[in-house]
């Protein structure tokens, strides 16, 4: 049986700490209201659009929404329609066909790391194999396109672009750094395509469907790129922990695939002799991971990455994109929308690990 998800509101309260730290204090209630409705529309949205004549489609394309989510750029959408006139139906369409993107991007990251988990249940490529799996990211993006056509030519092309960036991320990713490319600065441009790119797409969506002023699009699309950084960045950090149930999957799972993340690409910065040694050590059990060994080999030199300084290094640069993505906002109308959005920054990279 697949997992079933909770409610919306309940969902992002757990996992971001919306209603302890975003709508603080009475005065935000009414906005905390408000964004829970938008997101109760949008999961109806979703679990309609994710159904599926064929009945195997319709499994596997329903079975990581069913495994929940944090649904994280549909209530960026939301919140940002509220600088015009709210949650139109355009707004509706777009911040679900995003969240379904997002959705067909995990079917087809979870191939390309070998990822065995995703949010708490097996991957789907280890449940149906890798060709069901990266079928099914395929269907949704076809579907999501679908819904973005529904709402006109500028809503096809925030679609098209932000997929480009997705597939081009993945591609440099995959591809890796080149000669005469510095490592640090070529990742931190594999997130903005990767991560940052959709988020900045469901806050500009929220603005630009919802007839709010232009002149708020350029800002909040820079605040969606630059918290997508923060939030990957942080999550690196997470990727670490010593508690599965953090990520959903085993702690260290990107690096034990051979996927670089940030505290691994500043270990290789340190001249420490002690962090050579520790580096070298990962790159080989990364190969003898890739050869067949037990991923378990890894496990005492991750545990030594975890709290090496490279891991806080990385949880400070996370903050500091936080910021950056805060300070984006300046042009925004002071008031809730701004605020909550503040606190939104600040929540992505306060989360434990």
């Amino acid at each position: 049986m697949t997992p079933r998800p909770g409610t919306p509101g309940s969902q992002i309260a757990s996992r971001l700490g919306v209603t302890e730290r975003i709508f603080v204090g009475p005065r935000m209630r009414k906005l905390l209201t408000t964004v829970e409705e938008g997101l109760d529309l949008v999961e109806a949205r979703l679990a309609g659009e994710l159904k599926v004549g064929d009945s195997l489609a319709d499994v596997t394309s329903r079975y990581l929404y069913e495994a929940g989510g944090k649904r994280m750029r549909p209530m960026l959408a939301i919140l940002t329609a509220q600088l015009g006139s709210g949650v139109t139906d355009d707004v509706l369409a777009g911040a679900t066909a995003l969240e379904m993107t997002h959705l067909g991007s995990l079917y087809h990251d979870d191939v390309m790391d070998e990822a065995d988990r995703r949010r708490g249940v097996p991957s789907a490529h280890a449940v149906w194999g890798n060709s069901v799996a990266i079928l099914t990211g395929d269907l949704l993006f076809s579907r999501a396109s679908q819904l973005m056509a529904q709402v006109g030519e500028r809503a096809i092309r925030l679609q098209a672009d932000t997929f480009e960036r997705l597939v081009l991320g993945q591609m440099h990713e995959t591809v890796g750094a080149q000669p005469g490319d510095d490592p640090v600065e070529f990742y931190l441009q594999v997130l903005s395509d990767k991560t940052g790119s959709l988020i900045a797409a469901a806050a500009e969506t929220g603005v630009v469907f919802s007839d709010a002023s232009d002149e708020y699009a350029a800002p909040v699309r820079e605040f969606g790129e630059r918290v997508g950084v923060a939030f990957q960045l942080l999550d690196d950090v997470i990727d670490l922990s010593a508690d599965p149930a953090e990520t959903g999957k085993v702690p260290g799972t990107d690096l034990r695939a051979g996927v670089p993340t940030m505290p691994y690409l500043l270990l290789g910065r340190a001249t420490d002799p002690a962090s050579q040694a520790l580096k070298v050590t990962i790159d080989e059990g990364v190969a003898r991971i890739s050869d067949g060994a037990d991923p378990a080999i890894l496990d005492e030199p991750l545990a030594q990455l975890r709290v090496h300084p490279a891991t806080e290094a990385t949880r400070r640069l996370a903050h500091e994109w936080s910021d950056r993505a805060v300070a984006a906002l300046a042009p925004l109308p002071d008031g809730q929308v701004r605020e909550a959005l503040t606190r939104f920054a600040q929540v992505v990279v306060d989360r434990s690990s």
